[in-house]
């Protein structure tokens, strides 16, 4: 944090009267560095700290508000509560245009985010969006955010935003700054390794600005690929002299983080409101994760001050995160698996690194040697101290049988219909719950709409739904949940594929420079 210095608008000031006020700016810092620090809105436009850190805040800031207001807010009252704090170069006034613009009629409710209860848990349903998922949650608003960044940095090159996805950033992303002036946005995604739904809305996806590829490979590889192009500093100097600049919409990026610490914040008010807790009473948050940076959103909203219980990671039978929680060691050394809950098939879990950089003591040496054992031998493991630090987590996982089993059983007996990641998320907690008897509500984050993995769900639901086609899928989901097919589904039903490269790992630098007509 900083203090910097600004006059107030002296207009209602009497004669010669003046008046300065310090602003508390917080500073973000690289975890591999701690010598890299930049303001808010410089670690959005940069995305990846050029030393392959990862940009947090050097402090969390209190949300110094009484938890009983948190009650009577609406979602966009809450998200400048939060943003505000975090973001403290940003005006007022230009939080809340991005605010306003993000969530907006794209959002098929008011609520923005609704709580539904189901078999005595609280489903927070982050689906609602243009692409019914909870990727975009946080990207309807960062494209305003880095946009406005540009502006405030007078970056005058064309900002190019590289992404790899396991399903549900790729279409977010592309349909946030699809035809957004001033940026390019690519996209590669594992082409065996998302759902049918998942592929048809990126390969179909509008804009000039669009690129997506499918590479030979898992999301891990996308990933890796994605970061050896952010560090590569002859491909950064050539796209300079092109007049382009590296960015991401990966959750590597602070400005996809910061905005999901929101919804947890909004979930508590929520809660508040509805009478189901007093304020100060706590909830237990359940998140289905893979990268981590959606439960690391819960983490943070705990460090502000929300009365959050247990931060329970569930995971699926690509349980990294689980056996890290169990014994300390994270190791990627392990068969990959493909599942019904693709946007959790993921080794590397990037933003795990923002909690190990907390738990070594925020010590950038230390946490860069373990970074670097993770990329030289696959595998790091944390000190004692270090794990007596993870009191707030509990991990669980369950198996495709076992997932199947809870989209099946709570559709027998609630009716409510979860996709395969809500439903691993959803058995954990049963798990858990039966295990710890706790007296705290649940919140479940419901990260992705059924419709986008029909035919996952269905077959789960009844074997006799296996042999139908996609869309067939859909329309009879649409007719036993009693839930309209959603826009995002109906929109790409009959659409053109626009899309269709895939390409082996080693080519993504070639085609990167290949869309943006850059000369080998």
């Amino acid at each position: 944090m900083r203090v910097v210095y600004s006059r107030e608008d002296e207009s209602h000031l009497k004669s010669k009267e003046k008046e300065w006020v310090a602003i508390m700016e917080w500073m973000y810092r690289s975890t591999r560095n701690a010598a890299n620090r930049v303001t808010a809105s410089q670690a959005i436009l940069q995305g990846l700290a050029e030393d392959g850190g990862l940009y947090v805040p050097e402090q969390i800031p209190a949300l110094d508000l009484p938890l009983a207001a948190l009650g009577e807010m609406n979602y966009h009252e809450v998200a400048y509560a939060v943003l505000s704090r975090f973001l403290t170069d940003y005006t007022e006034d230009e939080l809340k245009y991005c605010i306003r613009s993000a969530y907006d009629q794209k959002f098929d409710t008011e609520e923005i985010v609704p709580i539904r209860k189901a078999d005595g848990s609280f489903y927070l349903e982050l689906f609602h969006g243009a692409t019914i998922a909870f990727k975009d949650m946080a990207l309807s608003i960062l494209p305003y955010l880095m946009t406005t960044a540009a502006k405030k940095n007078h970056e005058d090159k064309e900002i190019v935003i590289l992404t790899a996805t396991s399903g549900d950033t790729g279409k977010a992303a592309l349909a946030g700054f699809a035809d957004v002036p001033g940026t390019r946005i690519i996209v590669f995604y594992p082409k065996d390794g998302v759902s049918a739904v998942q592929e048809k809305q990126m390969v179909t996806q509008k804009g000039a600005n669009t690129c997506v590829i499918g590479i030979r490979g898992n999301f891990d590889d996308a990933q890796s690929g994605v970061k050896r192009i952010f560090g590569d500093e002859a491909l950064r100097k050539e796209l300079a002299e092109a007049g382009f600049c590296f960015s991401s919409a990966n959750s590597i990026n602070i400005g996809r983080l910061v905005p999901q610490i929101v919804y947890y914040v909004y979930a508590y008010g929520r809660l508040l409101a509805k009478g189901e807790l007093q304020a100060g009473e706590a909830m237990n948050v359940v998140v289905p994760t893979g990268n981590f940076g959606n439960i690391l959103a819960a983490f943070y909203a705990k460090q502000m001050g929300i009365p959050v219980g247990k931060l329970i990671c569930a995971s699926n039978e690509n349980k990294v995160l689980y056996d890290f929680f169990q014994t300390g060691v994270y190791d990627r050394n392990r068969a990959f698996h493909l599942t019904t809950s693709p946007s959790m098939d993921i080794l590397i879990s990037s933003n795990l690194e923002r909690l190990i950089y907390r738990l070594a003591g925020e010590d950038a040496k230390k946490n860069a040697e373990l970074m670097q054992q993770l990329a030289s031998t696959g595998r790091y493991e944390i000190t004692d101290e270090m794990r007596d630090n993870l009191q707030d987590f509990a991990g669980g996982y369950a198996t495709e049988e076992e997932t199947a089993e809870e989209i099946r059983t709570m559709y027998e007996k609630t009716g409510y219909v979860l996709d395969t990641h809500t439903a691993v998320a959803s058995y954990v907690y049963r798990q858990w719950k039966e295990q710890n008897h706790p007296t705290a509500p649940a919140v479940i984050a419901s990260t992705a709409s059924p419709f986008k993995f029909a035919r996952s769900v269905m077959s789960a639901i009844d074997a006799k739904y296996a042999g139908m086609e996609d869309f067939a899928l859909i329309d009879e989901l649409s007719r036993i949940a009693h839930v309209p097919v959603p826009k995002a589904v109906e929109e790409i039903r009959n659409a053109p594929v626009l899309h269709d490269k895939v390409i082996e790992i080693g080519e993504m630098p070639d085609a990167v420079k290949a869309f943006l007509k850059i000369n080998r």
